[in-house]
């Protein structure tokens, strides 16, 4: 074959963990082990900072079985990192353990910041002459990955948290009396992907079923508006559910609640809105009691409760990104393409990662209400289809039986990394 190069493949996860993460993992260990140029294949522990300490395993010495477990497993089995790579030595360092163990294909599973770090290893990697191939793997619930239709890990966590939408609602509806608010705050830094997909919660009208009232990032937040439209449903309803991204911003652009630390990235530490919120309505709406959670990590672990739709998607970008390097490709990304079919349908095409690296793809303006806090009904036909069917998940005891990576090490052969 003209473009075939022979070598080892190197895998790695980053960022948050998604409930399919694993089984982009699993599509890219499956296809792997189906191309004779491929001879070993390696994991890199948490991320590009494990790659950079020369962490890695054998993920050929995984038996089968958990190989297929990595299908219903939720988080990152190699483990993960948000560790941003930065200046000469670092990347240096990075295609020295690619050179040490003969990797010449390397693909990085995650999101915004992690297509960005894809990007500039292999940049550099054709700077230093060393032919290697990179391709990046979509991951983020956010769904706010430019260039792809959308992104696995987002169906699964809005099909999870609807169906907490739900049964929250259900709970309400029992105990409320026109006098009951509840907040829920979800994941979403600067996009509403995430509590916008909570609106299928609803079988009925907005304000006449929850979610009642949904906050996005993309619309600056009001507190007197607010608190009317939660005095409004309340007439209306035995209870008001709101559900509100981490980041809504103010008027000024200003993040609603945000902490003072960052992360390597820049960004800032959020959460605490959904507290924000409650203080708001409890000091300013007599007589009510308002309650607001945090779902936090758990909304993007619930394997149990995850898409088989957005699973098999998964599966599928780690599939095509082992038979695109193989064919000759790197810099780019596998991203998802919707069939413009009345069924749905879903194919794969490679965009570069220099397009996709630090953008942002924002909910769009026109799917939001004209209320400002609902969504409308064309929303649906895009995300129905993103959290059909059930990830079968095998129990044990009664508890979900989730593998674990026997992680073998892989020898290392380079003196321990410079850290000065």
């Amino acid at each position: 074959m003209e473009n075939q190069l022979t070598g080892n493949v190197l895998v790695a996860q980053s960022g948050g963990p998604t409930a399919v993460i694993n089984a982009s993992l699993a599509g890219v260990i499956t296809e792997a082990l189906n191309h004779e140029c491929i001879e070993e294949i390696y994991g890199g522990l948490n991320g590009i900072e494990g790659i950079l300490n020369e962490q890695l395993i054998d993920l050929a010495a995984e038996s089968q079985q958990t190989v297929r477990g990595l299908r219903y497993t939720p988080a990152a089995a190699l483990g993960t990192c948000r560790y941003k790579i930065t200046g000469e030595q670092d990347y240096s360092r990075f295609v020295e353990v690619c050179k040490a163990h003969n990797i010449r294909y390397f693909f990085y599973i995650g999101g915004n910041d992690s297509q960005d770090t894809a990007a500039k290893i292999a940049e550099h990697a054709k700077t230093l002459d060393y032919e290697m191939r990179v391709i990046g793997i979509p991951k983020t619930i956010d769904n706010d990955l430019t260039m792809t239709d959308h992104c696995p890990g987002y169906g699964s966590v809005v099909k999870n948290l609807a169906t907490m939408i739900r049964e929250l609602a259900l709970d309400h509806e029992a105990m409320g009396n026109h006098d009951l608010v509840s907040i829920v705050e979800v994941m979403g830094r600067n996009a509403g992907w995430i509590a916008a997909g909570t609106s299928i919660a609803r079988r009925r009208n907005h304000f006449e079923d929850a979610p009642h009232i949904i906050l996005l990032p993309e619309v600056a937040f009001s507190p007197e508006y607010f608190l009317a439209q939660v005095q409004e449903c309340l007439k209306k309803n035995k209870f008001c559910l709101v559900v509100t991204s981490e980041g809504i911003t103010d008027t000024n652009g200003n993040y609603v609640a945000a902490g003072n630390s960052q992360d390597s990235f820049g960004h800032s530490q959020l959460g605490g809105v959904g507290e924000y919120l409650q203080d708001l309505v409890s000091k300013n709406i007599a007589g009510v009691k308002a309650r607001s959670c945090k779902l936090g990590h758990s909304q993007r672990a619930a394997a149990h409760c995850s898409s088989l739709a957005d699973n098999n998607e998964a599966f599928m970008c780690g599939q095509e990104a082992v038979r695109a390097a193989v064919a000759g490709e790197s810099g780019k990304m596998v991203a998802l393409v919707r069939g413009d079919t009345e069924k749905y349908s879903c194919e794969t095409a490679l965009v570069d990662l220099s397009s996709v690296a630090n953008g942002v793809k924002h909910f769009p303006e026109n799917w939001i209400g004209e209320d400002k806090i609902s969504v409308n009904y064309q929303f649906n036909k895009y995300i129905l289809p993103l959290i059909q069917g059930e990830v079968q998940v095998p129990f044990e005891n009664g508890l979900p039986a989730y593998v674990y990576l026997a992680k073998v090490k892989v020898e290392q052969k380079l003196p321990p990394r410079n850290l000065q």
